[in-house]
């Protein structure tokens, strides 16, 4: 009898992976990856190397020596550096042999020959890398018995960082995030031999905004912040997982308090997300949560003064002034502006009262500074799925003030060569210099501009070589947002299948927008609103979490919309320009203070904890929405938060994966459903060019602005750069004017002064002004009926131009 090998594929089985490494590690075999570094594959394997200069996100660069292993890759045993050294096939890892634990234990020798005994008052003490190393692999007792180094201490590298130096174990962690990550390489090595220290330049201090980064990626106490410093241990702390809602990206944290009080924000690796980085501002600006000057009671208005009061006072008030206006002038008479500082529960809430309690279709959540919402009905990407495509297009703000860790995600795109940038903006922004290609325009002129670019053959052939991805957004307050909708309508046309990732600005807009804070049949947006409350239409107009006077680009209609609402109803966490000129205020629970759900810019939705109790009295906004129902003589159906998240995913088709159970399970969260069945119209709409002596006006948004809760922050108040008219040095030239130079900007509407500041990045012809800062209100030139705004700037004494 003979047999026969089967010739049948079915029969091979799978084909072998071309990526797999075999190795084994302390004895056990393991398959690794090709090219995956030694101190990789073993974490993969449940072994832990220990290490300093290593971080899973930058590049390694071997320099504390503390990963040393011993390894055997096919020539013998040898000192191998575990972060550096890629995988070998049949590779024998050793992290436990006696060679290894001698290696590990003279490095940990040398680094706390000179490393101070600070761990009772050094901020790290408890959570310090340096300390747990030394405990499980060091030696017992040190050989130095010389004087340690000494430098001066603290030494404040920026207004959030201090420094101290002779903690620093030179791991190069902090220089490596400002160059490779934040591409702001303003902090580095300096000196030689036993003097080698880390410094910012001369003058240049360390103002990035991502230096909470460094403080929290720093392995040992040499990088501190200021909110923190000396305020707790990490034994007093309790910290609970949530989401950052500073902007629309929706970074994950881990929110740390103490005696009921907010002390800490760590950022959190979501990979598809954040990849554990943080702005400054979303770091910090927890603050403001614990500011003596929060709303901690209702208060009504009696005379010109606000006055406390309690809840079912207040609430009845402000309940009989919705009747009044229905009553008197029909539901119509009542609108809602706001919703997106909220959570999606919040949204979820005051869209059912304001639909089918009190029956208004004017409510929504922008104030006119983003596109409209049905650029959420297109084909969305994710933020991977952004950071991965062979093209990005940047038709939208400076992502780098507006949506800063979404920029951080963008340029390492870039900088890995992962995809090509193609940049239109009227000014040059953060991500110029990674841009492949920028294309200015002038304000109202974007459709010129992406037709002539499109008609490039390289840029042409760029945009035919893979995934297409376009970041749209608003980039300039000072024009109508039509433009920059058209010229998005052009790009669509002309690149099929491309994937659009909103830019859209506030915390949770997305979720306000999807869950009903939009107008209905008949509605209005922000425009319509504050112009019906203006011309005395709106006999009752609620603020929910929002601020017209201060937030909304024409401050002048801002202004008479309050003055011409019949009544004001205010839902917040202070007292602002606007809510002071309420009838009624109703404290809102603040950050920190409530749990729910947000929706980030991609769709995807995550959980928010509530770390400690709120402010006096202060209720979330879905309960005030809840209890007024009540008093309307209606019933939202739920009376927690839990039951509202399970009705989105129930009533809503787009959040039906959003359950509570699902929410709970999913770390990085819970995408929505994004159809992207929707096209937007081309209008082709182009500005009129401005006159010989006119400067096409350009109104952006800096990180640290005027908003309360940075103003309310100590630790970020001063951080406001401050408006100044940037020009190009050549019509500074022909103005004849020089840096700092006071200047006259007007337009029709109104007139301000700034100071001169040349600005190369700004294209001659244009003139560039931040919007929202401490001392000017640049919303006094604005109007919200003009498509753009041309200004007459004026040296002052001297002649316009």
């Amino acid at each position: 009898m003979t047999t026969t090998e089967s010739t049948d594929p079915a029969d091979a089985g799978p084909p072998p992976d071309p990526n797999a490494v075999n190795v084994t590690i302390n004895g056990q075999p393991f398959v690794a990856r090709k090219g995956e570094l030694v101190i990789q594959a073993a974490q993969r394997a449940g072994e832990y190397i220990p290490h300093f200069c290593y971080h899973d996100r930058m590049t390694p660069v071997g320099k504390c020596r503390m990963c040393l292993v011993e390894a055997d890759g096919g020539r013998g045993p040898a000192v191998t550096v575990a972060c550096m050294v890629p995988v070998s096939p049949d590779m024998k890892i050793d992290t436990e042999s006696e060679m290894t634990k001698r290696m590990q234990e003279g490095v940990l020798e040398l680094l706390l020959a000179n490393h101070p005994l600070d761990c009772p008052v050094c901020d790290k003490g408890g959570e310090c890398p340096l300390q747990d190393n030394a405990m499980s692999n060091g030696p017992g007792e040190s050989r130095f018995v010389e004087e340690k180094r000494h430098f001066e201490k603290p030494l404040p590298i920026s207004d959030l960082v201090f420094l101290d130096r002779e903690r620093c174990i030179l791991c190069d962690r902090c220089t490596r995030f400002a160059d490779e990550v934040a591409g702001d390489a303003l902090i580095h090595f300096t000196h030689r031999g036993n003097q080698t220290q880390i410094l910012t330049f001369p003058d240049e201090p360390f103002a990035s905004y991502f230096s909470g980064n460094t403080v929290q990626i720093c392995p040992v106490g040499a990088l501190t912040a200021k909110p923190y410093r000396f305020k707790a241990r990490p034994w007093d702390l309790s910290q609970v997982e949530s989401t950052c809602t500073t902007c629309s990206v929706g970074c994950r944290v881990v929110v740390q308090s103490s005696k009921d009080e907010l002390l800490r924000l760590q950022g959190v690796d979501s990979d598809p997300v954040n990849w554990g980085w943080l702005c400054d501002r979303g770091r910090f600006n927890f603050e403001a949560t614990n500011s003596e000057l929060r709303l901690g009671t209702p208060a009504i208005k009696q005379g010109d003064q606000l006055m406390s009061t309690s809840w079912s006072v207040g609430l009845a008030k402000a309940a009989q002034l919705i009747k009044d206006a229905i009553a008197t002038n029909g539901a119509g008479s009542v609108a809602v502006l706001g919703g997106a500082r909220g959570t999606n529960e919040d949204a979820f809430a005051w869209a059912k009262l304001a639909a089918d309690v009190i029956g208004t279709p004017h409510r929504y959540a922008q104030l006119r500074d983003g596109l409209a919402a049905e650029i959420l009905d297109l084909p969305r990407a994710t933020i991977d799925e952004t950071a991965k495509a062979a093209t990005i297009v940047l038709l939208g703000p400076d992502l780098k003030d507006e949506l800063p860790v979404l920029y951080l995600r963008l340029r390492d795109a870039a900088e890995k060569k992962r995809s090509k940038i193609l940049e239109f903006s009227p000014v040059d922004t953060g991500l110029t210099r990674n841009a492949w290609k920028s294309v200015r325009f002038r304000s109202g002129e974007q459709v010129t501009a992406v037709a002539e670019a499109l008609a490039d053959p390289a840029i042409g052939a760029q945009l035919a070589s893979g995934p297409v991805v376009i970041v749209a957004g608003k980039a300039n307050l000072a024009e109508q947002s039509g433009f920059q909708t058209d010229a998005l309508a052009a790009l669509l046309a002309a690149v099929p299948g491309a994937k659009v990732l909103p830019a859209f600005r506030r915390g949770n807009v997305v979720g306000a927008l999807q869950l009903g804070l939009t107008p209905g049949a008949g509605g209005h947006t922000a425009d319509g609103i504050l112009q019906d409350a203006a011309s005395g239409k709106l006999a009752c107009l609620i603020l929910l979490g929002s601020d017209p006077i201060s937030d909304y680009p024409d401050t002048s209609l801002a202004q008479r919309a309050l003055a011409g609402a019949r009544s004001i109803i205010a839902i917040d966490t202070f007292v602002t320009a606007s809510s002071q000129l309420a009838d009624v205020v109703l404290p809102a629970a603040a950050y920190g203070e409530k749990s729910g759900t947000t929706t980030n810019l991609e769709g995807r939705v995550s959980t928010i904890a509530a770390k400690v109790n709120p402010t006096g009295t202060a209720r979330p906004d879905w309960m005030i929405a809840a209890e007024l129902a009540q008093l309307l003589g209606g019933d939202l159906g739920f009376s927690s938060v839990e039951e509202i998240t399970a009705a989105i995913a129930a009533q809503v088709p787009a959040y039906a994966a959003a359950t509570p159970a699902a929410l709970a399970a999913a770390r990085d969260g819970v995408l929505t459903d994004r159809p992207g069945t929707g096209t937007l119209p081309a209008n082709g709409r182009v500005a009129a060019q401005p006159n010989g002596y006119a400067h096409r006006l350009v109104v952006t948004r800096k990180l640290y602005d005027g908003a309360v809760g940075t103003q309310l922050s100590p630790s970020l108040a001063g951080l406001a750069p401050g408006a100044g008219v940037h020009l190009h040095p050549l019509d500074l030239d022909r103005l004849g004017a020089a840096a700092g130079t006071p200047l006259r900007v007007s337009t029709t509407k109104g007139a301000v002064v700034l100071e001169a500041r040349p600005d190369l990045g700004v294209p001659r012809g244009s003139a560039l002004v931040e919007f929202n800062q401490t001392n000017v209100d640049i919303g006094e030139l604005l109007d919200t009926d003009a498509e753009v705004h041309d200004v007459v700037i004026e040296s002052i004494g001297g002649e316009s131009r």
